[in-house]
């Protein structure tokens, strides 16, 4: 019996080595993922302090990692006829795998499955507990969506298709940014640069990127790719300088992809213009927002929408736009890191030890 070895979350802050049975053949509807990577981000911090756990969204333990790529060792025949590959094909998985029958995945909004399963959120005691990317191998249930990736894909570029497919979700079909729009960004860590980039690729006119001062190597990152204004707000009012850059009108749409801070949220509300579209998409550990007033959106008639996951077009366009090389999304990588050091790679990230990181990959071994 081959074994594997994966980062197991067993706890609040609590990372452990553990080994598993890989499976030694897979369901008709199922496969089996050789993992190659696994892409790290702010959600992974936020699982790892507990915050998912407290919202009943994780149970331990569990394997994190919900943006792994990899090929497939095995696969059941309906699987490989429904998702359209074979073994040793090269793969992005998504993070959902839905039902396919409950009325929200009817009408097509499947990541809102009232059956869905999640992988890096399932505890390792379900099956063969292998549902995480922290890991050498991942189970892939009935119903998990893939997305082909080419083979001269360098790993630390493929692994950004999920916060590159969240910013073209969040930009496009969420905030409906068109060609010309202005567009408020706040925040400059991954999924920031991300939506940067889509707001580039649509064609917005304006784009306003946000950051602390030690943001400052992220918001120069921003600017390469098409921001055409920068903020650090521990020094300037965020609403101020988006009146003076779009004289007074505001922008089309502000979308805040920061985690824990709820001062963003307001400064998205004050900087759209009249009509304009605000976008939650940075989880606030369930807090409440101070200074939120209700009739701010009813008197402008603001569009105020939250968002969660991904879909399968975004996904598609991200990985088109890494492979056209138009813009260095390798500056965004900024470290690797073996299953082993999952818990020191989790402390860089949320910032706890003196290190800068963008974006985080992890690998087997």
């Amino acid at each position: 019996m081959t074994k594997t070895r994966a980062a197991v979350q067993t706890a609040d802050r609590t990372i452990e080595l553990q080994e598993f049975e890989v499976p030694e053949s897979v369901g008709e509807r199922e496969a089996l993922l050789a993992v190659e990577a696994s892409g790290m981000c702010g959600s992974d911090w936020e699982q790892y302090q507990g915050e998912f756990a407290e919202m009943d969204l994780v149970e331990y333990p569990c394997i994190p990692g919900h943006e792994p790529i990899g090929r497939i060792e095995m696969i059941g025949a309906g699987a490989s006829e429904a998702w359209g590959v074979s073994e040793g094909d090269r793969v992005a998985v998504e993070p959902f795998a839905p039902c396919g029958v409950c009325p929200r995945c009817v009408e097509g909004e499947y990541t809102l499955c009232d059956n869905r399963f999640m992988y890096a959120f399932t505890p390792t005691t379900v099956g063969s507990g292998l549902w995480g990317g922290y890991s050498g191998y991942m189970h892939l249930r009935p119903n998990t969506v893939v997305h082909r990736l080419p083979e001269g894909l360098p790993r630390d570029e493929a692994v950004l298709f999920n916060p590159l497919g969240a910013g073209f979700e969040w930009v496009y079909r969420v905030g409906g940014v068109d060609p010309g729009d202005s567009v408020l960004v706040l925040g400059p860590g991954q999924r920031g640069l991300a939506s940067t980039v889509a707001c580039d690729v649509v064609g917005a006119e304006e784009v306003i990127v946000t950051g602390l001062e030690r943001d400052a190597a992220k918001l120069e990152l921003a600017r390469e790719f098409g921001a055409t204004h920068t903020v650090n707000v521990e020094a300037a009012d965020v609403v101020e300088r988006v009146e003076e850059v779009t004289g007074g009108r505001g922008v089309d749409v502000a979308i805040d992809v920061t985690p824990i801070a709820t001062e963003p949220v307001i400064d998205a509300i004050d900087a759209v213009r009249p009509g304009g579209t605000v976008v939650l998409a940075g989880l606030k550990g369930m807090k409440e927002v101070p200074g939120f007033v209700s009739d701010r959106l009813v008197l402008d008639d603001i569009d105020l929408r939250g968002v969660l996951g991904v879909r399968s077009w975004a996904y598609d366009r991200a990985i088109r736009v890494i492979e056209s090389g138009e813009y260095p999304l390798e500056r965004m990588h900024s470290h690797t890191f073996a299953v082993e050091e999952v818990e020191r790679a989790m402390r860089i990230l949320g910032g706890e030890v003196d290190e800068e990181a963008t974006h985080i990959t992890v690998v087997p071994e």
